[in-house]
């Protein structure tokens, strides 16, 4: 389930509009920063959007100025807002993480087509199929593009393991992602004692 984290000031307007979250979008779930979201929701914090935008996760900037505020591919909504307007704000920003026909992610050569579990590679237009969780791995390790994911935070988002589990699982998928995708060039995967990284 794509969770979203919410950044407010305003506890009363935060709970509130995490409760209207609950109620008309279920399928999304409420998580803290250290979860990776999926979306970010930035209540009129300029300092605090700065900080995001540069991240490869859909923002929603909620403006209360009397500003023109533009945020880089990211969706700026004026207050009040439209609670249907956010909602469907929430779903489109939250599009590249599911597994729609339109659905694309791009990063260096490739391009990965989630809904047809297959990625391409924009030089030579080799395709490869990919497995479920190999797409999951991708997806995941995209949105946190730039930093190391350890193998725990892996088990935890793509398997479901419990913290303490033990096992070669992560290894193996990403040994044979790198097998069937790279073809001797530079590697897909980034790997370091801090654990594994998107090239992009």
């Amino acid at each position: 389930m794509p969770k979203v984290l919410m950044l407010s000031r305003n506890e009363v307007f935060k709970n509130d509009l995490v409760s209207q979250i609950k109620y008309h979008a279920p399928e999304f779930v409420i998580g803290e920063e250290s979860d990776y979201p999926d979306v970010v929701v930035i209540d009129d914090n300029g300092a605090v959007a700065e900080e995001w935008k540069d991240k490869k996760i859909p923002l929603i900037y909620l403006n209360s100025k009397e500003i023109d505020f533009a945020l880089p591919d990211g969706q700026v909504l004026n207050k009040p807002i439209n609670l249907m307007a956010f909602l469907d704000a929430l779903k489109s920003a939250n599009r590249l993480f599911e597994n729609s026909q339109s659905g694309c992610l791009e990063f260096g050569s490739y391009i990965l087509y989630p809904s047809k579990k297959e990625i391409v590679d924009v030089l030579t237009n080799k395709v490869c199929k990919l497995t479920e969780k190999e797409v999951a791995i991708i997806k995941y390790l995209y949105k946190n593009a730039g930093s190391y994911v350890a193998k725990q935070d892996l088990l935890k988002e793509v398997w479901e393991y419990a913290d303490d589990a033990t096992t070669h699982t992560v290894e193996t998928h990403i040994y044979r992602l790198r097998q069937k995708v790279e073809d001797g060039k530079d590697q897909i995967i980034e790997t370091s004692e801090g654990g594994y990284r998107l090239r992009v």
